[in-house]
């Protein structure tokens, strides 16, 4: 920072020798001058020019705040009282500790953060929640709210909720999990919030039985919304009138909801065809007769079916029949062998915009892979995990065929080092290849394929064997397409052990006789969640011994 002269400079002997050693310090940036200067002179120079800063207009220092982490932002509002003004003013999103205390802190803090929009409260679960005067003051103090998290908020009740709806009418993204406030409580939100846009729900307690004839929406926030997210709700249908009411609604996610939902998604398929594009279904008791009606929604670009058990061929036949423009399938088969082939065929033959495919449990052969590399010319993201027909065959095929593909994962398929082989020369545009827990393809010949191919990563995780999962919801949709790494780290909740790696490698080592006595790096980008318990780091070492 610059500093005026009045603060620095003297006339004692002690103060000139300060200065001339500055000068010298600084010399070797200072223009030479033809005169020899004084020390006045030198004085004038070096500590009366303008302090730049100072003279940065507020909106500069505001958009340079905006651009740093957390925590330097917090130095930053220490340094004078301009910039811990400016950096209050400037800071639209906020994030709080939503204990029962909060409530005496509301009138100081948003003082200072008058200009904040996108708020979080979270409240750890052990602890008591803020209650309905504290969201109604937050409410009257933070007017132009457009987005707020609710996490374990547990004291909030419909009467809170809905006097927060009356004063914040801008809302226009609403999350809220593990709360108890109820129907009534989200009613008041869509009768009052026009513009709210997306609306995410997560184990809302106040939703049972009990509540079971009341229903929720649509409300005035039906024109608006785009996005409905429900997750892990008990009585989730009472969301029906909503979701069947918002005629542009672009994106439905069922997450882990009880009940049957095939006649709710044939009462809705009527009023959100034209518009809905993106649909994931988890973990959710429904069938063909669900699958058909979504198969009215003739956009539908993205389309997530995950531990569906009761959905078949015959329901992606009605998918790809009438959803031409679909360009994103996820498919978790659970290993019931009810999509296959058969299914697979459908979409090679009609769906030719499709570029990402994720096959988990789900067993096709050259027959459905040929035709979708040959169909599908826009095929850039494979995934193939669990998959007991996925060999070198399937793989020599899609290294033949798939012209356009760059990125590829399998894991845990019976592919062996014939099939990196195979992949050396095909796929052209190919840019990454993932292999995890493929017992057949060893180190070497990861390293002969990458040598081959000098562009190329390869990634290799020899780790054991484990049971194959798939939550799409915890990790959140694919929403880039370029990032394939998001669509490997949505195939699998468990994982690999990652606190030791040694007793990963022995574990491995242990299983596959044929590599006792060979030390090897497990080449992976990422590593895989889950901790290994110490119980299972001794059994290893034990099997090594």
């Amino acid at each position: 920072m610059g500093q005026s002269s009045s603060t620095i400079s003297g006339s004692n002997r002690d103060n000139n020798s300060i200065h001339r050693t500055k000068y010298k310090s600084t010399a070797i940036i200072v223009p030479i001058q033809a005169e020899e200067k004084s020390d006045d002179d030198i004085n004038v120079t070096l500590f009366d020019s303008p302090d730049i800063i100072s003279e940065l207009p507020d909106e500069c220092l505001a958009c340079i705040f905006q651009s740093l982490g957390s925590g330097d932002r917090k130095r930053c509002s220490l340094v004078c009282q301009r910039w811990f003004t400016i950096e209050g003013q400037s800071r639209h999103r906020l994030s709080l500790d939503a204990r029962s205390d909060l409530f005496l802190l509301i009138p100081s803090l948003f003082s200072r953060f008058d200009s904040v929009s996108k708020l979080a409260l979270k409240c750890e679960r052990r602890s008591t929640s803020i209650g309905d005067d504290a969201l109604i003051l937050i409410s009257l103090k933070c007017g132009n709210l457009t987005r707020l998290k609710l996490r374990a908020c547990r004291e909030l009740t419909d009467s809170g909720i809905t006097v927060f709806a009356k004063n914040c009418k801008g809302l226009k993204k609403l999350s809220c999990g593990s709360c108890t406030f109820g129907a009534k409580g989200m009613n008041a939100v869509l009768d009052h919030c026009a513009h709210l846009e997306e609306l995410s729900v997560k184990r809302l307690r106040g939703i049972t039985d009990g509540t079971a004839s009341q229903l929720i929406g649509p409300g005035l926030a039906s024109a608006a919304l785009k996005t409905i997210c429900l997750k892990e709700l008990y009585n989730g249908q009472c969301f029906g009138p909503v979701i069947a009411g918002s005629k542009n609604l672009k994106t439905l996610k069922l997450f882990r909801c009880s009940g049957a939902w095939d006649e709710l998604l044939e009462s809705i398929s009527d009023r959100v065809n034209s518009c809905l594009t993106e649909v994931h279904l988890e973990r959710l008791q429904v069938s063909d007769r669900g699958l058909s009606s979504i198969s009215n929604c003739i956009n539908l670009e993205i389309l997530h079916l995950v531990k569906t058990p009761e959905c078949t061929n015959l329901g992606l036949i009605w998918i790809a029949d009438r959803c031409k423009l679909l360009r994103k399938l996820h498919i978790d088969g659970w290993k019931t062998n009810r999509i296959g082939d058969e299914g697979l065929i459908a979409i090679a033959n009609r769906c030719p915009n499709l570029q990402e495919l994720v096959l988990i449990g789900v067993n096709p052969t050259t027959s459905s892979l040929g035709l979708l590399a040959s169909n599908c010319r826009n095929l850039e993201r494979l995934a193939l995990c669990g998959s007991e027909s996925i060999g070198d065959a399937e793989i020599s095929c899609i290294a033949t065929k798939c012209i356009a593909l760059r990125k590829l994962c399998i894991k845990a398929c019976p592919v062996s080092d014939h099939g990196m082989e195979a992949l050396a020369g095909g796929c052209p545009n190919l840019v990454k290849v993932k292999v995890k827990k493929c017992r057949g393809v060893t180190c070497e010949g990861a390293d002969w394929l990458r040598a081959s191919r000098g562009s190329l990563a390869v990634n290799l995780d020899t780790g054991s064997m484990e049971p194959l999962e798939a939550s799409t919801s915890d990790g959140g949709a694919l929403e880039n397409a370029g990032d394939f790494a998001s669509v490997v780290s949505q195939l699998t909740v468990g994982g690999v052990p990652s606190s030791s790696r040694n007793s990963r490698s022995a574990l491995a080592k242990a299983r596959l006789g044929f590599l006792a006595g060979r030390s090897f790096v497990v080449c992976t980008l990422r590593r895989w969640s889950s901790t290994s318990s110490n119980h299972n780091i001794s059994a290893s070492n034990q099997r090594m011994n």
